[in-house]
């Protein structure tokens, strides 16, 4: 038997992780580890470059595809057809070396039991190489496929945000930096970066937040200094103000409500480790990630499962503060997760703004006099945002605004790459004593 290229496995893995996207619509974090569980530190690496390039760039491989293939793959063969998307995205948009690209791309087909069609992946490849340049022009000339969004979507963001919606469409094409949310139990800012520093790690402390640090370039979380210990934690830095904005005081009753994966949950006990502080989230699996968290940080909280729309889970007694990561679209964290574009659909945002009202509604109750409701998403959707609160503000006649936002808005909505961060959306309630 022939012995594969280095590279085949990791192009392999790629596409059997687009393919689960694309045809059965799982996410891209939960199809990825599993295809490239077997792979090396490196090719893994590589499985995942590949994957969200892909994804990044869909509608723009498609159009290729489109123009090399005679007839569309369709059946045993669509596994194919998310390999030859791996392959064309490793020569327009990733500046591999052409000919290794192709090579392992074709031995990819091999390992995915697909032998008898490595002429056809090569063929396809090839004509690419020479067609790229006139290919990339008239994507460029079509703006519906330049920005590489679902239209549904770049509609939705180009009504929103007018002025700045070629700006956020680029961004959610960029890859987000790796922001860490230093554990202030253990090391200020400054001392954490000299940690940093002697590891030969690059960072950057621009943020206004005394917990934030950029890293230059991403890493392995084990390379961290204190990791394991629970000296830092992996949080982008729009997500690291939910905190801040709720302003967690020692013994306070407070709701962390749709938790998991925890990260809220301990930054809040990281600010006030004397709170009592109850993490809610419906998802038992996910919830396991909080009991994980917690753990590594070495800090306490009542973790519970439970639906947020009632009140199965609540003892009655009223909360000082409720912090509510609401269920939404995650337009904001496109940059993290591009599977979102190709997951959602445009009916979904009418039905997650109704969740979000059912919760926000249920949970208004069990908020004391006098207390605090931050209400959050990572969403850029006024649907999900502004007009929600806007809308519960109606409705409720013991609310009132606190205006946290820059200049004189009300409410803070990050826009995707701005400060470097996530798109993310706050808003502060006060309920009238």
């Amino acid at each position: 038997m022939t012995e594969l290229r280095p590279g085949a496995a990791s192009r392999a893995a790629a596409a059997q992780a687009v393919f689960q996207v694309l045809e059965h619509q799982r996410s891209l974090s939960t199809a990825l580890p599993v295809a490239a569980s077997k792979l090396s530190a490196r090719d893994r690496g590589m499985a995942q470059a590949l994957a969200y390039g892909v994804l990044r760039h869909l509608p723009q491989l498609n159009f290729m595809l489109s123009k090399l293939l005679t007839k569309p793959l369709k059946g045993e063969l669509l596994i194919l057809n998310s390999l030859l998307l791996v392959g064309a995205y490793q020569l327009a948009y990733m500046g591999a070396a052409s000919h290794a690209a192709v090579s392992a791309t074709v031995d990819a087909a091999i390992t995915l039991g697909r032998n008898r069609q490595k002429g056809l992946v090569n063929g396809v490849l090839r004509n690419l190489q020479r067609q790229q340049s006139e290919l990339l022009e008239q994507i460029a000339a079509r703006a519906e496929l330049a920005h590489g969004h679902p239209r549904w979507l770049a509609e939705l963001i180009q009504h929103a945000y007018p002025q700045h919606a070629e700006a956020i469409l680029a961004a959610n094409n960029q890859q987000a930096p790796m922001w860490l949310r230093v554990n202030q139990q253990h090391h200020t800012r400054e001392q954490y970066l000299a940690l940093l520093a002697d590891a030969g790690l690059a960072a950057a402390s621009d943020s206004p937040l005394a917990s934030a640090i950029r890293l230059e370039q991403p890493v392995d979380v084990q390379q961290l200094p204190g990791f394991a210990q629970g000296w830092v934690s992996v949080q982008d830095v729009a997500a690291q103000h939910a905190a801040s904005l709720l302003q967690p005081q020692p013994h306070e009753r407070i709701l962390d409500c749709c938790a998991a994966p925890g990260g809220k949950t301990a930054h809040l006990l990281e600010t006030a480790p004397t709170a009592a502080v109850l993490a809610l989230d419906a998802d038992a699996q996910r919830l396991q990630r909080v009991h994980d968290n917690l753990a590594r940080l070495q800090l306490t909280a009542v973790v519970k499962q439970g639906d947020a729309t009632s009140a199965d889970w609540w003892d009655g007694q009223l909360f000082d503060r409720i912090l509510l990561d609401a269920p939404c679209s995650a337009t904001g964290v496109i940059r993290r997760h591009p599977d979102i574009k190709w997951l959602r659909r445009a009916n979904d945002i009418s039905a997650l703004a109704e969740l979000q009202a059912r919760i926000l509604d249920n949970l208004w109750p069990m908020l004391k006099p006098g207390g605090t409701l931050v209400y959050a998403t990572c969403s850029v959707l006024p649907a999900e945002n502004k007009q929600q609160i806007a809308a519960f503000l109606t409705r409720h006649a013991d609310a009132k605004q606190i205006a946290i936002g820059p200049g004189t808005e009300p409410d803070w909505q990050w826009l995707p790459g701005e400060q470097h961060g996530d798109g993310f959306y706050y808003a502060k309630l006060e309920k009238r004593t």
